[in-house]
């Protein structure tokens, strides 16, 4: 009998969960606001920027230190109220890294007259592209922006860089084009050093863009669409702020 009147209660319970919470459930669902509050600042696509956060906090630029194509040491420092892009790439990879190279001359020259704007590129075969190799590889590619420094150093500190950092991953792969493995992905920082990105349809920040798909191309074979002319355009807005 008791186990009865438990089944009768249960059963009460979960009727008037349903009666009282599904519709709202529903409703958020219909709305697109189930993940309204879930880890960034703004409440809706409304072409805002997002700050990227982690543990409840805003993510900002790690430190770094390398040397650049002209030889000069370079450090996060030297990016202190500027807006820029990062990339992590090699001067001998086969695959994305031209596409990559050839994306960041397009947005450097829509932006070559703001000069609070600039790019940092971290090479992760920082043995060979010393920084003669890397002012021939920005030579070739038409790098001209002073604001765009191609470093390399130890390995080790890029790695960690790359894939803890700015968890872009970046690894050494033996079968892979060039022996190395790394995502294409661009990273966005504002000019108070904050990781930003445009959010989703479902409100979430996408956190990085696309690098190794043109404009032109539109999207890759993968069904992934380009992602250059979203980052002009957030570009764009955090440089107004």
């Amino acid at each position: 009998m008791k186990n009865k009147y438990t089944y009768v209660w249960v059963s009460l319970v979960i009727l008037v969960f349903g009666i009282i919470f599904i519709p709202r459930i529903v409703e958020r669902l219909k709305n697109d606001t189930v993940v309204e509050n879930d880890r960034i600042s703004i409440k809706d696509n409304s072409g805002d920027l997002a700050f990227v956060m982690l543990n409840g906090k805003k993510r900002m630029v790690p430190s770094f230190e390398f040397i650049n194509q002209d030889s000069l040491l370079i450090s996060n420092k030297d990016y202190e109220g500027k807006v820029f892009v990062v990339e992590f790439f090699f001067t001998s990879c086969p695959s994305i890294c031209p596409i990559m190279s050839k994306n960041l001359v397009t947005i450097q020259d829509e932006f070559a007259q703001a000069d609070n704007f600039g790019i940092a590129s971290f090479s992760i075969t920082p043995d060979y592209d010393t920084p003669r190799v890397l002012k021939e590889y920005a030579e070739a590619y038409g790098i001209t922006d002073l604001d765009w420094h191609l470093m390399t150093g130890e390995k080790e500190k890029i790695f960690k860089l790359a894939n803890s950092g700015f968890n872009i991953f970046a690894a050494e792969m033996p079968d892979a084009p060039g022996g190395f493995e790394h995502s294409g992905l661009f990273a966005l920082v504002d000019k108070n050093g904050y990781l930003r990105s445009r959010v989703d349809d479902f409100g979430n920040p996408i956190v990085y863009y696309r690098g190794a798909i043109t404009e032109e191309q539109g999207e890759n074979s993968h069904g992934e669409i380009e992602q250059i002319s979203v980052l002009k355009m957030d570009i764009k807005k955090l440089l107004a702020e």
